[in-house]
């Protein structure tokens, strides 16, 4: 790990991120992050990469249990500089497209992925081939590093984040992260085994619509747990929580818990971030942001959303079509979790548990073909296994309405933003009764669920009375919105942004109308 140092001043830390090592702010101690543990991180390494040079202690406590925070103390090379107990965080090098990749030479290598590499050399940028790519030799300067001018004080969200740790104790306090197999997952599972014996027999009746219809509810029902799995938020161990995710999802669901955490974990940490928020990055079809209008890169994805003449015209008429979209989420789900195996098939790093877990997950997508495709072809005709391939999936499509989110703020607030200030105002609750609450498999408390991700869902209710003191204390936001008022709400918002990108269109075509008025003088 390298020499411990007394401590490290905000200047010294800023060179060696530039220098390319992975530094994180826990509790004023400085880690380094080996690139082994960079590729092996369960998380993935964008969870890691997001905080380089930042105070992650408040997502760190929230993502990890006991054993692992333990385990910590071997990447402290020593503490951090600060003023009033305060650390001034750094830009992220990924949050400007800045990674590090291999070069021709097997070295690592700094690349700028948000910038088009330019088509000649030029004396400020050296470039060299490989694998049919070009990497920079010259890295981001200090200057990517300082944050850009915000509209939070930094004093302020270190209270909200000192808040927030006394918050979380209260929460460990009243054992809220203990999971109640019987009373929490019992009537659950009760639930998935009425759903799978109801699919069966209307199946075996000929009832294939009912059939159908009752194998999307169970599908839909199971990724919740496959979700609190996940999160390690079941048993907290992580081979066992996995191992019993995979037989859920890929098994029984046809998708990747693989995939799902390296998404989700994601998405928990940089919510509604335009840039890097997989889960609100669906051009050409959904923006809920002008800011998609800029063709932004995606640091998840790898590559530019592009946005241009075509892409206007859909997300134009997005508030349209918003449920039809819907009907065809899971499609999209098995093409994302099908791309994640594929590409994991030939990535030498592997991430924990990587070649058993990924292997599983290979033969459990496998079976799910075989037994679901028996099902379809048992239904006698293509008309009816399409009927009944189109049912099973439309059923699942409330699962995608994203009412947490896509109706909440999409602003950059930069590295300074603390972790509970950033939930709170990128993330709504949905107002549900209790006898109803399965129906959002006790996701419907997503405030709560985003600050503290490993509780068990049948502990959220009891959790969210604690953060909704915390939120009024901290004069903070606490959204709610009822299920039909959070549904007009996020189409209002798609409908302003589909406005604006009709405008934009209407332009383009304005100055291509000139442009060829011009020419044909």
């Amino acid at each position: 790990m390298g020499a411990t140092k007394r401590e490290w001043t905000r200047e010294e830390v800023a060179v060696r991120i530039l220098a390319g090592e992975s530094l994180i702010v826990y509790n004023n101690q400085l880690l380094r992050i080996p690139q082994s543990w960079l590729n092996a991180h369960p998380g993935g390494s964008l969870a890691i990469l997001h905080f380089v040079g930042r105070d992650a202690s408040d997502e760190i406590d929230a993502y990890h249990c006991d054993q692992t925070l333990a385990k910590i103390k071997s990447y402290v090379i020593g503490t951090v500089e600060t003023s009033a107990g305060i650390w001034e965080p750094l830009v992220p090098p990924i949050m400007t497209g800045w990674v590090r990749k291999l070069s021709c030479d097997g070295k690592q290598a700094w690349h700028n992925e948000a910038t088009p590499i330019p088509s000649e050399t030029s004396s400020e940028i050296l470039l060299v081939e490989h694998d049919s790519c070009l990497l920079q030799t010259q890295g981001p300067t200090l200057s990517n590093l300082i944050p850009p001018p915000t509209t939070v004080s930094l004093k302020d969200q270190a209270r909200h984040s000192a808040a927030y740790k006394a918050l979380h104790k209260r929460i460990i306090d009243a054992g809220l992260y203990k999971t109640r197999y019987i009373t929490g997952y019992g009537p659950e599972v009760a639930r998935y085994l009425l759903l799978a014996a109801s699919s069966a027999m209307a199946y075996s009746h000929d009832w294939l619509i009912t059939s159908a219809v009752c194998l999307g509810l169970l599908w839909h029902q199971l990724v919740f747990t496959v979700h609190d799995l996940g999160h390690m938020g079941v048993t907290h161990d992580w081979a066992k929580d996995r191992i019993v995710g995979i037989i859920l999802a890929d098994f029984i669901g046809g998708l990747s818990i693989g995939w799902w955490v390296d998404n989700h974990n994601v998405h928990h940490l940089v919510t509604n971030h335009p840039s890097h928020d997989p889960d609100i990055e669906h051009l050409p079809f959904l923006a809920i942001s002008t800011a998609f209008f800029n063709s932004l890169w995606s640091s998840y994805y790898k590559r530019t959303m592009v946005f241009n003449r075509f892409t206007a015209f859909l997300i134009s008429l997005q508030h349209k079509l918003f449920y039809i979209l819907l009907g065809f989420g899971r499609f999209n789900l098995y093409a994302n979790a099908y791309g994640f195996l594929w590409r994991k098939a030939f990535d030498h790093r592997r991430a924990r548990g990587g070649r058993w877990s990924w292997q599983l997950e290979v033969i459990g997508v496998l079976f799910f073909w075989c037994w679901f495709g028996a099902v379809l072809k048992g239904c006698g005709s293509w008309s009816k296994a399409i009927t009944y391939l189109l049912v099973s999936h439309v059923v699942t499509s409330p699962l995608h309405i994203v009412l947490s989110h896509f109706s909440m703020s999409t602003a950059d607030l930069g590295p300074v933003e603390s972790f509970p200030h950033r939930q709170l105002r990128t993330t709504t609750d949905v107002i549900c009764p209790p006898a109803l609450s399965f129906v959002h498999g006790g996701l419907h408390l997503q405030v709560t669920h985003h600050l503290f991700p490993r509780v068990p869902r049948h502990n959220l209710r009891e959790a969210s009375v604690l953060v909704k003191e915390f939120a009024k204390e901290q004069g903070l936001v606490y959204a709610e919105f009822g299920f039909i008022s959070g549904n007009g709400e996020i189409l209002s918002v798609l409908k302003n942004v589909a406005d604006q990108a009709r405008i934009v269109g209407m332009v383009a075509d304005r100055e291509i109308y000139e442009a060829m008025g011009k020419k044909g003088q």
